[in-house]
């Protein structure tokens, strides 16, 4: 593959609802083009996209492929994006170095969740963009259809449509495409014009001034001249279309077969005439030495790239995916890890067209390509020149709300788990893990089960390491409500010297802070050098927990007395005396169990309102309010953890796939009586077959 500058690249992101076409799409233009030699079939798990034995397994992407298209002395990289909503990440990582987008309508389905998703994150990223009407030619298509709930939804999102092709047939009769920028009717892929068809011209020929209109409005001589003979020329109205597709005015929307390859060509050169370069796009932020710094896409500005995707491959080791934002990166150049502070070599610079690695020397600004064996570099770094420091900002993610805790299949697994999940979280922007400590669980958060699912197999192909998963245990804390004594005398003889404590104390709600401990003692009944045991002791029981497991936070000790042997007293007794007493005040201070209370704020379409409202209810939510935005209700409410565990798949469930939301963690709150005893019940039951064995 010979070498482009930035003037003649294209970065076009494919987005839609999983099952649009994108994939398929992506794959008519590398045949297309000449890049392969036959048409692949995601059924049969021949797509140069799709590539992963998992995508493979599932028919569906998983991750973004980059595919690299050849065509008019132009290379268009085409990031193929997962549809479904749990792979968002991966689109996400895509739309942040695209420059542009390609929104797939399925012509039967029309406008589905996972393109108003799309939708949106482009408006978010202000991406310029086309919407195609996909699949023709299945039995139910229906253009008008299609095109009309595509217009409905950029009404709301303030863009507005205009048509750049008419199909030619339908259904089964879709025979191609009627192109009113040419005025020409192309069959099959689109490679030979034709005369439009008698029966289409009128269509065409309103549809076309339409076309012109929206044109005009791009530059003040356009319109002059539109106003006064009320005809543009074909270079005309190619210019001021690709003004108001940069500005976000209009949206022009074609038509295709992608999985017969019908529409392919004209497509490609819409592509290369209306989207913009990199260079055409507003200046990137990076964060310099002195502040904000403006980078144009140039090969003579400062070096700086952009890792927006990391894989790692048992065979060819670490693949880092980057965009060149300005400069020019040569093979074998030293760059600096801004994010880490460390160096990297850029040694086997490739661009990638699936799993197809093609080795280059050098990638001009605006490009994408890969680096492999990166040694600290991960998704969202940024690099640069170590004399002139810039970091790239990352795109904001959603937060990952689906928890599960994670479990090793074997004590060989045990060991590798930090660093499988850490590498995995790595890649992925949407995963995230920790331990719980109150629970002792490991747990993993994304943003659905299809999501977790597609992980865990990752740490099985990719790193051989089996994981196990499960229902992630609420983390409750224990607390108390008033103030209470206890003593405790631990007294052991057996033979020798035996052990002798004995411990007296007092405990107290403590709301400004998780514990104190302080000592009333006075004579000498009990030496201070003993206290540090008793609070050792204590601490133990406040970790585990003393009725329900959960840790005990909140409370102030005080010992006031006790007695100590002048030979058998010892730290161990009164580190055991100091326990118990503890434990036995404990269950006299009126013990609560506490449970987390998160904000949530779910965003919902309006005709799901009463439904989601009374699930909310059944969740023993507190709504604060709702607001209401563009045919959208959002609902503020305090839901307590243990009742949100399952809430994505819900959400989605009543929503259709419509509602999200988002959950941060607010207060901790007692858990009432008739849901803590069953709690406690359980707790006593597990010491108590700990003891049997």
């Amino acid at each position: 593959m010979k070498e482009y500058t930035t003037e003649y690249l294209r970065n076009i992101a494919l987005v839609a609802h999983g099952g649009a076409g994108k994939t398929m799409m992506a794959e008519a233009f590398l045949h297309f083009t000449g890049a392969t030699t036959r048409l692949g079939k995601v059924e049969d798990g021949t797509t140069a996209s799709d590539y992963d034995e998992e995508e493979i397994r599932r028919k569906i992407s998983l991750y973004t492929s980059v595919l690299p298209v050849e065509f008019r002395d132009h290379k268009i990289n085409v990031l193929d994006a997962p549809g479904f909503t749990d792979f968002v990440g991966e689109m996400i990582s895509a739309l942040s170095v695209a420059d542009s987008a390609m929104i797939l309508v399925d012509s039967v389905a029309g406008i589905e969740v996972g393109t108003e998703v799309a939708w949106r994150y482009c408006d978010a990223f202000k991406l310029p963009r086309f919407v195609v009407i996909n699949k023709m030619d299945r039995e139910n298509a229906n253009f008008d259809k299609a095109y009309e709930s595509a217009e409905q939804f950029a009404h709301n999102s303030e863009a507005r449509l205009v048509k750049v092709q008419l199909p030619w047939g339908e259904k089964l009769d879709f025979k191609g495409i009627v192109d009113l920028i040419a005025m020409k009717a192309y069959s099959g892929d689109g490679k030979n014009a034709q005369d439009i068809p008698a029966e289409l011209k009128d269509a065409a020929e309103e549809a076309r001034m339409t076309l012109i209109e929206a044109a005009a409005e791009g530059e003040d001589s356009l319109l002059e001249k539109y106003l006064e003979t009320g005809e543009l020329t074909q270079e005309e109205l190619l210019r001021g279309l690709k003004d108001v597709v940069l500005s976000g005015a209009f949206i022009p929307v074609f038509v295709s077969a992608a999985g017969h390859e019908k529409g392919v060509a004209r497509l490609l050169d819409a592509v290369v005439d209306l989207m913009p370069g990199p260079a055409e796009r507003p200046e990137k932020v990076a964060q310099g030495k002195a502040g904000e710094e403006k980078l144009k896409t140039s090969d003579n500005g400062p070096a700086s790239i952009y890792v927006w995707k990391t894989t790692a491959d048992p065979f060819v080791g670490k693949m880092t995916y980057f965009k060149v934002i300005s400069g020019t990166v040569a093979s074998d150049l030293h760059l600096w890890n801004q994010t880490k502070g460390a160096d990297e070599r850029m040694s086997g610079l490739h661009i990638q067209r699936g799993k197809e690695q093609i080795v280059v020397k050098n990638v001009h600004a605006g490009d994408i390509a890969t680096v492999s064996k990166l040694s600290v570099t991960v998704t969202g770094d940024s690099l640069c020149d170590k004399n002139h420091p810039l970091a790239i900002p990352a795109p904001q993610y959603p937060a990952a709300l689906f928890r599960v805790a994670i479990h090793p299949k074997s004590q060989g697994d045990a060991a590798k788990i930090s660093s499988t999940l850490t590498r995995l979280c790595e890649e992925d922007m949407t995963l995230s893990w920790h331990n719980e400590t109150s629970t002792r669980q490991t747990i993993l958060q994304g943003m659905g089960d299809q999501h977790i699912d597609a992980a865990i197999h990752r740490a099985q192909s990719k790193f051989q390491v089996g994981l196990l998963i499960d229902e992630p245990k609420v983390p409750y804390r224990e607390g108390i409500t008033r103030k209470a004594s206890a003593q405790y005398r631990h007294k052991k003889q057996s033979g020798g010297s035996g052990q002798f404590g004995e411990v007296h104390l007092r405990i107290e709600p403590y709301p400004d802070g998780d514990f104190e401990f302080a000592d009333e003692l006075v004579g000498m009944n009990l030496s201070k050098s003993y206290l540090p045991p008793i609070e050792k002791g204590i601490h133990a029981a406040l970790e585990q927990g003393v009725f329900a497991g959960y840790p005990l936070s909140n409370v102030k000790v005080i010992v006031y007395d006790g007695k100590e042997h002048p030979v058998d007293s010892k730290p161990i007794a009164f580190e055991t005396a100091g326990r118990e007493a503890f434990k036995l005040a404990v269950h006299d201070a009126g013990p609560v169990l506490f449970e987390p209370i998160m904000t949530v704020r779910v965003v919902i379409p309006d005709a799901n309102m009463g439904d989601v409202m009374g699930d909310m209810n059944s969740r023993r939510g507190r709504v604060h309010g709702t607001e209401s935005e563009r045919g959208q209700t959002i609902i503020n409410a305090h839901v307590p953890l243990a009742e949100m565990l399952k809430y994505t798949t819900q959400l989605r469930s009543i929503t259709g796939g419509r509602g999200y939301f988002t959950m941060e963690f607010a207060h901790y709150d007692a858990v009432p009586q008739h849901l803590a005893q069953p709690i406690m019940e359980a707790h006593k039951k597990e010491m108590e077959a700990k003891k049997e064995e």
